[in-house]
């Protein structure tokens, strides 16, 4: 079987295995529609033949069957779409479910290459394009086969010159679809790819709708929007041609087919061979092969579709996570220490963060041999100008990557030796750009587990100082906040991201202060909260004011990836040669921006 059929088929097995329930009740109202779609025909014959020698009664009775057919056919054609519909939909969920968790654990260079408009169209758009192909691919493709089969077999019966003629025909347009398949699947491919690339940048220039504006770029930004959907519009229209080429082709075979087969019937009428009623039902059978081919033709061109996401899909499960998990052990209660030894690190993906090449175009290592400790519920005060290194360190705290050279413990653990859910859930991160979501504060605080009740979260906003705060505004709890945020100001939204972490009883506390944002009374709320959320818990602070920096145990210079400078901060500071001393006296604020 080739490899594209067997990918087919593996994925319809894999999403379709837990309906099976529906599949089977799928097929039996299929198969039920087909037999009678069957047996009409042989009631019109019966009609036609016994009109010519019956009085009115019996042929009342058959009419009366025809209909009863033909309704309950119908019934069992609306049933096997309903069917149909919801095992695809049930299918392609799952499959949405699968790509979005593949993608949130593929690792930052990943999600550097690949904007978010780009992984929506390819998680929605690629397996929405699939739904007619979990839908009725298999089940209908079979039905289709069989009710051909059955035709050409009840011709076959009739006649066996008919059978001949019509088995042809048939052979022909089955072998001019399957050549037609092939000719739009790269097309398709194409197509998707430019829709992709059109979400992508629309989702980043609404994003960033404020500084387009502010900055004049509007008609530059209409100008790349208006080549992304001219781009879109030629590769959807490349692709719907050569999905049409297969409709004409196959209306034309269709043409020749029904004139073979009338003239067959009319021949053989004329000849005695068969009846009146038989001619006129073997017609019928003919006009009845144009809905199995048609759909045959239909699901060819939904085949090329799904060909072209199926190849995109199984590209986006074939990039797998550099980070990899060997779990052996757990990390212990409690504030937990860090140790780097010998931390080497350089950016090796295709997006290389600014600051980060050296003058002859080769990347430069972002950490190099990086080596501390830092003890249980100490705080290191981590320093360092705009691409010395200090955020690629806390990258590599949470896994985001992995250094090259060099090992990273926490807890007395060695990083990869951690499930990443136990690791992420004991390291809080507070960063400059706080996620909040389109959700109540509840939602926001406990991000959507509704295990933690609202004592727990009132608690916390009590030891953080921040409850009479949360009581303040409109709903309290219940406060609903737009999209990023949207109804706090930065200082409030970093104040729920205080209260976020220390929900989670972290044992490692990851600060990037941005208090230079906040007004005096926010402020002070935020002072309280990090004093109270680093009580008993080790912290690694990027500092950019003196008032942070007075709560560090010790303190690290970092310069072009390399430990500058590390010592006690009282150390540092009564020595007037230190780094650090030299710091204090010019001032953070203007010797780190």
């Amino acid at each position: 079987m080739p490899r594209s059929f067997n990918t087919y088929w593996t994925l319809l097995g894999t999403y379709l295995r837990p309906q099976l329930h529906r599949v089977v009740l799928l097929a039996l109202l299929l198969f039920s529609s087909i037999g009678l779609q069957l047996l009409n025909p042989q009631i019109i014959r019966y009609v036609i033949d016994a009109a010519q020698h019956s009085s009115g009664g019996p042929l009342a009775w058959a009419g009366l069957a025809f209909i009863a057919a033909a309704l309950a056919e119908r019934a069992a054609r609306q049933g096997a779409l309903y069917v149909g519909e919801q095992t695809g939909w049930v299918a392609t969920n799952a499959l949405r479910r699968d790509l979005a968790r593949h993608c949130l654990r593929l690792d930052m260079a990943f999600h550097k290459a690949h904007t978010p408009g780009e992984l929506i169209e390819r998680i929605d758009g690629d397996v929405t394009a699939l739904s007619e192909f979990f839908a009725q691919f298999a089940v209908w493709l079979l039905g289709n086969a069989v009710l051909i089969i059955a035709i050409l077999a009840l011709l076959f019966r009739e006649d066996w010159r008919v059978g001949v003629g019509l088995s042809i025909y048939a052979l022909v347009t089955l072998v001019v679809l399957g050549r037609l398949q092939n000719l739009g699947m790269r097309r398709w491919a194409a197509y998707r790819q430019a829709e992709a690339e059109l979400f992508g940048f629309l989702e980043e220039r609404i994003g960033g709708t404020e500084d387009i504006r502010a900055n004049g770029a509007e008609a530059y930004t209409l100008n790349q929007l208006d080549t992304l959907m001219e781009q879109a519009l030629v590769s959807n229209r490349a692709a719907r041609l050569a999905g049409n080429l297969a409709f004409v082709s196959t209306n034309f075979l269709f043409v020749l087919g029904y004139s073979l087969g009338l003239a067959l019937g009319a021949y053989l009428y004329l000849q005695g061979s068969v009846s009146l009623g038989s001619a006129f039902m073997i017609v019928y059978y003919i006009g009845m092969l144009a809905a199995p081919l048609e759909s045959m033709r239909e699901q060819a061109q939904q085949l090329q579709q799904a060909r072209a996401s199926i190849g995109r899909i199984r590209e986006l499960f074939a990039y797998q996570p550099r980070v990899a998990e060997q779990v052996r052990a757990t990390l212990p209660a409690g504030a937990l220490g860090l140790a780097c030894a010998g931390v080497v690190f350089s950016y090796d993906d295709a997006i290389v963060p600014t600051g980060h090449e050296a003058a002859n175009g080769a990347v430069e290592r972002a950490l190099d041999t990086v080596t501390f400790t830092l003890a249980p519920g100490q705080v290191l005060g981590l320093l360092g100008r705009t691409g010395s290194g200090k955020t690629t360190l806390t990258r590599l705290l949470l896994r985001l990557y992995d250094p090259q050279q060099g090992t990273i413990c926490l807890g007395g653990v060695h990083l990869p030796e951690l499930a990443l859910a136990d690791l992420r859930a004991r390291v809080g991160v507070v960063t400059q750009d706080v996620q909040l979501f389109s959700a109540s504060i509840r939602n926001n605080l406990a991000l959507f587990d509704r295990t933690i009740s609202d004592m727990q979260i009132e608690q916390a906003l009590t030891e953080l100082g921040l409850l009479e705060w949360v009581r303040s505004l409109p709903h309290g709890l219940d406060t609903r906040l737009g999209a990023g945020g949207l109804g706090l100001s930065a200082g409030e939204a970093q104040l729920l991201a205080f209260a976020r972490v220390f929900l989670r009883d972290p044992g490692l506390v990851i600060l990037d202060e941005a208090s230079s944002r906040l007004d005096p009374v926010t402020e002070r709320l935020l002072e309280r909260a990090v004093g109270r959320l680093l009580a008993g818990r080790t912290a690694l602070i990027i500092a950019h004011r003196l008032a942070t920096v007075q709560r560090a145990d010790q303190i690290m210079i970092l310069e072009r990836g390399q430990i500058a400078e590390l010592g006690a901060r009282l150390t540092l500071a009564a020595d007037p040669g230190s780094r650090f001393t030299g710091l204090l006296r010019t001032g953070l604020e203007e010797v780190l921006a």
